[in-house]
């Protein structure tokens, strides 16, 4: 993951009803779903949300054979080709004519952060 100071565009936090790690600018957690806060966040102004990536297909396992087993696993790299991020969605098995679908979707929005006052020195 990238390394963000808090309160700074990137900064994470983990969600209080599922534990996954989200961002702390978000109002829900994308893997629960459940609300995180209520109101407007003076620190940052989210804008419209965009999905720069969408990949979606599906496996059917042929009408003979035996089952198979599928472990679905996203792996995230920065610009130097450095793995950032690893982890384990899901595991499962497929039976003879059965159809699993798979949907990864990457979304982002962009972030103002509130910046100081000009003139004010803080140490």
């Amino acid at each position: 993951m990238s390394i963000a100071r808090a309160g700074g565009a990137g900064a994470t936090r983990a969600c209080p009803h599922c534990r996954e790690v989200v961002l702390e600018s978000a109002a829900v957690c994308p893997a629960c779903r459940h609300y995180l806060r209520f109101g407007a966040d003076t620190d940052t102004a989210p804008v419209a949300a965009i999905t720069p990536l969408t990949i979606e297909g599906s496996i059917r396992h042929p009408p003979e054979g035996d089952p198979w087993e599928y472990t679905v696993v996203v792996t995230i790299r920065n610009d130097r080709g450095e793995e950032v991020a690893r982890k384990l969605i899901g595991v499962g098995a497929m039976y003879p004519n059965e159809q699993c679908s798979f949907t990864l979707s990457v979304e982002t929005e962009s972030v103002r952060t509130k910046r100081p006052s000009r003139g004010v020195v803080r140490h």
